[in-house]
């Protein structure tokens, strides 16, 4: 019996390669160039349109049967194909019976090709460590499979640092190469990717690249591209590149493209109706069913694996897509009426750890607190029970954590530090740091960062481990916060990985109450850009050209900002810099006006200009600051606190959206 079910939500992924059944292009097999699959739905296309998806509800034999055509073709003879059944059976929900299989035979593996897609599916199956496998591939010039490899980070939605695959977009001299680079960064919001991609799909130079653009835009496209499709089908000159055209077109809402999803799934051809199935799971209309559940019995081997895999997507809710994901993971009790200062770890088993400080009884700056967190295993829709991370061990409070590895985070072996304040008194605060080597879960002894008599003020999420391994502790200094109250930075480096520390010869200071709040970026040349809190209506800059060594005299940003807080970072997939900031200033009132709206933007020169500022809150009931940036899956995660004027109370907030959203109004 089947069932079908109507729901609104976006979109899904997928696309796939036959070896047993393309066609060659010359003599590079099609599969080098041409195997996609289903990125994890939240990855999803940067621009994207919500549209009706359909809930199939597929009877027990059913599904039962879908299981069985996948673990048949895991076992398979054929490579690819039992690759593409793992897929599936890691979406099914099946991916710790998988993962074994996947570790033997990567560990067998000597073939590149074939050791990304092994890898690919580890990552998949939440061993984000694999994608080292990735990156260590497409950084490899004389390897094989970095076009496998620039693929398969699109599919699984990583990057690492984004720097490689900028490289190989603008590398034209291996153009399914370049266009596999433009995917992964694409996925990622870089717009000089989405540019490419359609480029490539208006003047192919071939009929591989017209494919491909076809392919990769399907997915990361909008509604916007179809009419492009539509006049690139006269430029497919085979059945098989046509039907990328037509798959493209029914995956971003075309009918006329959907009616020829539906036809190519009855096509003679084998490839043809593989790539249809493929399709037609994310595509999610229910007109296909029928065809599907007697594809489970095709000649072709991976006919019968994709219309098993889509089946179950089918029968699966609809993935998020590009939607805002706001939770208020940390709401504001009687007991607890504050939550504040916090910070995101992106874990290796694909789980968010985010920390943030409990004020209990208050919420006074002084009021007694801890460190607690909560975990997420879908980047940010559902959260675990809260823990305690770190009870209160100063006379007053603990507060403002950052969460760092030390060192390259996809390695199994690098611990995760957590670094806070102990509050003792307004003339006793100091920087602390504790390390796990479990990835978050338990965290071992104390040690003191910052050294000498004073009240070392430091932010959530600021501590910064640069390219070089060193790591730096920004703090605003002041004898004692209740009688000087004027702050001059001082920043704390580290050279082996927090079991030392010393300070930076350089004290700046500014106007009023000081220099306040510090935050560090480290830009593309490795230099490092340093923002301040101050009270005269803007925020105030430094920068480093020794690793943090020495630091210019502060000088006054073009950033319009009241005395609050702002929180700066790096875009892996672009190398630009984004500010999360309140950007008004109004002289003469409290902290130079209230703490919203909460904005961000983009700048691609060092942080010398900045685009128009894009809204994130704008509530004139709410202020919003104490902000933290992470990033995960194409998508920029936020925190901030958000208090209730009318109460007083405050709580803190995740939120989550693509990073393409950033560029939304132009670099």
């Amino acid at each position: 019996m089947l069932t079908i079910k109507n729901t609104s939500v976006s979109r899904g992924l997928d696309l796939g390669n036959r070896r047993s059944v393309l066609p060659r292009f010359g003599t590079l097999p099609m599969y080098l160039v041409l195997y996609l699959t289903i990125p994890f739905a939240l990855a999803g296309g940067s621009h994207a349109s919500a549209q009706q998806s359909p809930i199939v509800r597929l009877s027990s034999k059913q599904r039962a049967t879908c299981l069985r055509v996948l673990r048949e073709g895991m076992e398979g003879d054929e490579f690819w194909p039992s690759i593409h059944a793992v897929e599936g059976l890691i979406e099914a929900g099946e991916a710790a019976t998988v993962v074994p299989w996947l570790r033997r035979k990567l560990a067998q593996e000597t073939d590149d090709q074939r050791r990304c897609g092994l890898a690919r599916e580890l990552v998949r199956a939440g061993h984000r460590s694999a994608t080292r496998v990735l990156l260590e591939i497409l950084g490899d010039s004389k390897s094989n499979g970095r076009t496998h490899a620039a693929e398969s980070l699109y599919k699984v939605a990583e990057i690492g640092d984004g720097r490689v695959l900028r490289q190989l977009l603008t590398d034209a001299s291996d153009p399914p190469r370049q266009i596999m680079a433009a995917a992964a960064l694409a996925r990622w919001g870089h717009p000089d990717a989405f540019r490419l991609l359609r480029q490539r799909l208006a003047n192919p130079q071939s009929q591989r690249q017209l494919q491909l653009a076809a392919w990769v835009l399907a997915r990361v496209g909008d509604r916007s591209d179809i009419r492009a499709l539509r006049k690139a089908i006269p430029e497919a000159k085979e059945p098989l590149v046509r039907s990328y055209i037509e798959h493209a077109l029914a995956r971003l809402g075309d009918p006329d493209g959907q009616a020829l999803l539906r036809k190519n799934l009855e096509d003679s051809d084998g490839a043809i109706r593989t790539y249809a199935a493929t399709f037609a799971g994310e595509v999610r209309d229910p007109r296909a069913v029928s065809r599907l559940l007697a594809m489970l019995e095709d000649d072709v081997v991976d006919a019968r694996i994709r219309a098993a895999h889509s089946l179950l997507q089918m029968a699966s809710p609809p993935p998020t897509g590009n939607a805002p994901i706001v939770r208020d993971v940390f709401p504001p009790t009687e007991e607890a009426p504050r939550w504040s200062e916090g910070s995101v770890a992106y874990r290796r088993d694909g789980t968010l750890l985010y920390a943030t400080t409990q004020f209990l009884g208050s919420a006074s700056d002084f009021a007694t607190a801890r460190l607690v967190a909560r975990t997420s295993p879908d980047l940010g829709q559902h959260w675990d029970p809260l823990r305690v991370l770190q009870e209160n061990t100063g006379r007053q409070n603990v507060m403002s954590v950052s969460l760092v590895y030390l060192g390259e985070p996809l390695d199994p072996e690098t611990p995760l530090a957590l670094f806070y304040l102990v509050k003792n008194s307004p003339s006793d605060l100091n920087v602390f740091m504790r390390v796990s080597k479990d990835d978050g879960r338990t965290f071992g002894e104390s040690r003191r960062v910052t050294s000498g008599p004073g009240y070392f003020v430091m932010n959530n999420d600021r501590v910064v481990r640069l390219t070089s391994g060193r790591l730096l502790v920004p703090t605003a200094w002041t004898s004692d916060v209740g009688r000087v109250n004027h702050f001059t930075i001082r920043v704390w480096y580290s050279d082996d990985n927090g079991r030392s520390w010393q300070e930076s010869p350089s004290r700046l200071d500014y106007a009023k109450r000081g220099a306040m709040e510090p935050g560090i970026v480290e830009l593309e040349d490795g230099s490092l850009l340093m923002i301040v809190r101050t009270q005269l209506g803007h925020i105030a800059v430094s920068r480093s050209r020794d690793r943090g060594m020495t630091w210019s005299k502060l000088e006054a940003s073009t950033v319009v900002s009241p005395e609050s807080p702002a929180t700066i970072g790096r875009i892996p997939s672009t190398g630009d810099l984004v500010l999360v900031w309140n950007n008004r200033f109004q002289a003469g009132q409290g902290h130079g006006g209230k703490r919203t709206p909460l904005v961000a933007a983009i700048s691609g020169d060092g942080g010398r200009t900045w685009s128009k500022p894009r809204p994130l809150e704008t509530a004139g009931d709410r202020t919003f600051a104490y902000t933290s940036v992470a990033f995960a899956k194409g998508r920029i995660l936020l925190t901030y606190y958000v208090r209730d004027e009318a109460t007083g109370r405050i709580g803190s907030r995740y939120r989550s959206v693509p990073i393409g959203w950033l560029y939304a109004s132009g670099r």
